[in-house]
């Protein structure tokens, strides 16, 4: 997002000109500057502009309520994706404003189009040019897919506001949610996903109807709310769940539709417990996060399930993201908008933070790490920002200045952003989730108030997996 100065009675002017005319009420188009929320000040006359050549594709769009939470659902499209238009299938859960009107929203967005480019445009020939050719990169740029986007929706009736919405990794036509009436209910959409397949009409202005589905199994073991969930990526049908007490439950599935919940809850926090994450290597071990500061790993082989207590922020720990690239590495999001990495290697040592941010000066609402780069991660804010960093980056002064003269142009990039920070969203309010898609490398689909967006960031270069055909 870039500001920049405008003038809006010499802009009515200058728009009665023809083309191709002069005028002399013209205003002098000033650099733009990339704008800091907590940080900068819009000035009288100034607006915010979003720089669309930031992205290879950008995205709106709104199933109705707003989304609290959201899963991106693996599909049978391809498992490397990287030609453009691209399909997306997702699942969400809503926040009505009356109880009797939430419902979980599973969706196909198709036809997402967008572009591919050089990272660093070539910039041959005259160097004294047309000042237009300069600041457009349109012949770098190459249009893939055309036309606006096409959402096609199926609405399940869901009892209560969806607090947290989770599906399964080995059967994403399985999913569970987490509502605000302190159930956790599993769900199977094999039919609206297959519908969602089959059909190519245009859903996304006309409200579907809402089928009342009854759902394949439902707890009421917690004594209370909550908001941490999650499926094993190794134990197909197993499931921890978190409430706003400090219990957990563990879920062993005995068949395709129902499941055996541990009567016993794992009790290790003093407060709310927030997020939850199974270690992507280890069938037992799971990580839980809570508002009394504290990250816990736990090990449910052992007669002491506890096997380890962080303190990882001096405020609440919202979220946390185990890394399945580099397993050692977990990620975690505090209420004092700091975000930290911790090596699990180190805990035993007494100090096993690695990397700790302090950019975001507002509580930290979802973090993930990337599934096709174990070095990058993304991070979203209630400060409407969402943020992608790149932990393998350091400051290279020779190289910004190689790339200054490449460019030909002066880059009015701030000098004191963190060199890790890779890129900067903005434009959402009350940013919730976000989600990569991990079939298709450098697409991040993400929530908040006033609806969803799909974007693809320009700078950000993924290497397909040597293993994938």
């Amino acid at each position: 997002m870039v500001r920049s100065l405008k003038n809006p009675k010499k802009a009515k002017r200058k728009n009665k000109a023809k083309k191709g005319e002069g005028s002399s009420d013209s205003v002098p188009s000033l650099p733009a500057k990339v704008w800091q929320p907590g940080v900068d000040k819009l000035e009288e006359g100034e607006e915010l502009q979003c720089d669309a050549s930031a992205y290879n594709s950008l995205h709106a769009f709104h199933i109705g309520w707003p989304c609290l939470s959201f899963d991106v659902l693996r599909d049978s499209l391809g498992l490397v994706r990287t030609e453009f238009p691209h399909s997306v299938y997702c699942v969400a859960g809503t926040q009505a404003e009356k109880s009797s009107w939430n419902s979980i929203g599973i969706f196909k967005l198709s036809n997402i189009s967008g572009k591919r480019r050089d990272l660093v445009p070539d910039k041959t020939g005259d160097e004294n040019s047309d000042m237009d050719s300069n600041s457009s990169d349109s012949d770098e740029e190459e249009e893939a897919g055309s036309g606006t986007p096409v959402l096609q929706l199926h609405k399940v009736f869901h009892e209560g506001c969806v607090n947290r919405i989770r599906a399964m990794t080995q059967n994403p036509h399985i999913v569970a949610s987490w509502g605000d009436t302190g159930h956790v209910q599993v769900w199977d959409i094999s039919s609206h996903i297959n519908a969602l397949a089959e059909s190519e009409s245009d859903l996304s202005h006309g409200a579907s109807a809402v089928s009342n589905q009854a759902p394949l199994f439902k707890f009421g073991g917690h004594k209370d709310e909550g908001y941490a969930i999650d499926w094993s990526p190794r134990v197909p049908g197993k499931l921890v769940s978190g409430d706003c007490r400090n219990c957990i439950h563990l879920w062993e599935p005995t068949s395709g539709a129902t499941w055996n919940v541990s009567a016993k809850s794992y009790i290790g926090h003093t407060a709310s417990v927030e997020d939850l994450q199974w270690s992507p290597t280890e069938d037992t071990v799971f990580a839980s996060c809570s508002v009394d500061r504290n990250i816990i790993i736990w090990d449910t082989r052992m007669d002491n399930p506890l096997a380890a207590t962080i303190t990882a922020h001096k405020a609440d720990v919202n979220v946390i993201s185990w890394n399945k690239l580099a397993s050692c590495m977990l990620a975690s999001g505090s209420d004092d908008g700091t975000f930290s990495i911790q090596d699990l290697r180190m805990v035993k040592d007494g100090d096993s933070v690695v990397a700790h941010f302090d950019y975001h000066k507002h509580p930290i609402t979802s973090i993930e790490w990337s599934p096709h780069e174990a070095s990058t991660l993304a991070v979203s804010s209630s400060d409407n920002q969402l943020t992608i960093w790149d932990l393998s980056l350091e400051r290279d002064e020779e190289e910004e200045a190689e790339f200054k003269t490449k460019m030909k142009e002066q880059v009015n990039a701030p000098t004191d952003l963190p060199p890790q920070l890779l890129f900067v969203h903005q434009g959402q309010k009350d940013l919730k989730e976000l989600h990569w898609h991990s079939q298709i490398p450098g697409m991040v689909v993400s929530t908040a108030a006033d609806g969803f967006n799909i974007l693809m960031p320009s700078n950000i270069e993924n290497a397909i997996p040597a293993n994938v055909a």
